[in-house]
């Protein structure tokens, strides 16, 4: 793991003590479009209703729409949306929106309006009283730099907040080895153009700092439906709770027949009503992608509503959950879950980073991750014994693979999604998994042209 789990605060838990990062350059940006064929809509299974409008507050922005994947909605420009990474949670700001969150062990403000928030020199700050408690910050809007943010409670003493700044994407520690990784752009725009039956996007983050951090992506803000990658917000959702000392993964939750749903899982095969701790639900969640545990943990956190105020905290814009799983009448109704190649990174590299879960559940998701038994895809594209820490997301006509290559030295977070037939969308995962592994392991790899 990379050596950022450094956080400062008047008085930080031992677990999170964090030495923001200062000065660093601002990020390359990259976009690579490629044009795809004829995309085939997916859907949770034989009989849904593919065509379904934009969530509501999740506008096409006008963009065409391809069968399939839903319009990405509209956003501020990377440079416009930030957050602070602060000892146990995070405050969002929107300097275009004017609108900022708070969320923490202690509480959540939910979105609020800051019209007299104030943006120069790239930096937004401001202060917003919600429930008697003043917000004051002062949030760059350039990720890997250090904000600042004071919690003025009535009645107590002010808490002074410093952090590390988080945003989509983080620009590179280095960006003249960051340009290494540029040429594997390229050869992953070939493999989606030739996919003629699967739009597709991928994102890819040097999490080692062999190529500067830098991310690329090709098609990154594709939408298609999460399938069960989305399971990797609610793992974090309950982690945090855990490192907020909510909750213990040693508890209980009753499971009863009620619970049970097919798919993929090994809960259904069981005996109820029982007591499942929270670690063996967490632990099912990934390495098996168990829809019993999916559903039980959604509840036992409080609905979909925690969930997309974790995604909403970190600005992940694409992403929502909206259904349960395997719920055919609510996808029916058109209520579904989504996400973007570069909000999996998103999530992906501030896990790694420690900047919304501690070291301890970062490694224990990580771990849960290393135990994936669905391994067709990514896996199935390298040689035998690379190491992966990864989570798969299938439906008929949708197909995803997302994680780590924990290569020692070339630690990398990918995630490749698809629309359109899962059998050649399976296809099209590999071939852009073997490509990412075979840009970094060549020895050459990411020579810049003369």
């Amino acid at each position: 793991m990379r050596k950022s789990d450094k956080r400062s605060s008047s008085s930080p838990p031992p677990a999170l003590v964090r030495v923001p990062r200062k000065g660093l350059a601002a990020a390359v940006a990259l976009a690579v479009l490629a044009t795809t064929g004829p995309a085939t809509a997916d859907g949770p299974g034989p009989g849904a209703d593919p065509a379904r409008p934009a969530e509501p507050g999740y506008p096409s922005g006008g963009q065409g729409h391809e069968p399939g994947v839903e319009p990405t909605p509209e956003r501020a420009p990377t440079s416009e949306v930030s957050w602070l990474s602060f000892p146990g949670g995070v405050f969002a700001v929107d300097s275009l929106g004017h609108t900022v969150r708070y969320r923490a062990c202690d509480g959540d403000t939910g979105r609020v309006a800051d019209p007299g928030m104030l943006v120069a020199a790239g930096v937004a700050s401001g202060a917003v009283v919600v429930g008697g408690t003043a917000y004051r910050y002062r949030v760059p809007l350039t990720g890997r730099s250090e904000g600042t943010l004071e919690v003025i409670p009535q009645h107590r003493p002010p808490v002074e907040l410093t952090g590390v700044v988080v945003t989509s994407p983080q620009p590179p520690t280095d960006p003249v080895a960051g340009a290494r990784l540029f040429p594997l752009s390229g050869q992953l725009a070939r493999v989606v153009a030739d996919a003629s039956l699967n739009p597709a996007g991928v994102t890819v983050r040097d999490l080692s700092g062999r190529y500067g951090d830098q991310q690329i992506a090709v098609n990154g803000a594709l939408r298609p439906k999460a399938a069960s990658v989305i399971k990797l917000w609610i793992l974090v959702e309950l982690l945090r709770r855990v490192d907020c000392g909510q909750v213990s993964l040693d508890d209980g939750v009753l499971v009863t027949p009620q619970d049970v749903v097919g798919g993929t899982g090994q809960l259904q095969f069981e005996t109820f009503p029982q007591v499942v701790t929270l670690h063996r639900l967490a632990q099912y969640l990934i390495k098996y992608s168990d829809n019993v545990a999916a559903n039980v943990l959604i509840t036992y956190l409080g609905g979909f509503a925690p969930v997309n105020a974790l995604i909403d905290s970190m600005n992940q814009r694409s992403t929502i959950l909206a259904r349960r799983m395997l719920d055919s009448a609510a996808a029916q109704r058109g209520e579904e879950n989504y996400t973007s190649p570069d909000d999996v990174v998103s999530l992906l590299g501030a896990v790694w980073d420690g900047e919304i879960l501690t070291p301890a559940s970062r490694d224990l998701m990580v771990g849960f991750m290393r135990e994936q038994t669905l391994n067709t895809k990514i896996p199935a594209a390298l040689p035998p014994g690379v190491p992966v820490a990864h989570k798969t997301g299938d439906l008929p006509d949708a197909s995803h693979d997302v994680g780590y290559y924990l290569i020692p030295g070339t630690e990398t977070a990918v995630a490749f999604l698809t629309a359109g037939p899962m059998a050649s969308g399976d296809e099209t995962v590999r071939r852009m998994a073997r490509t990412v592994y075979d840009f970094l392991v060549t020895p050459s790899a990411g020579a810049v042209e003369e």
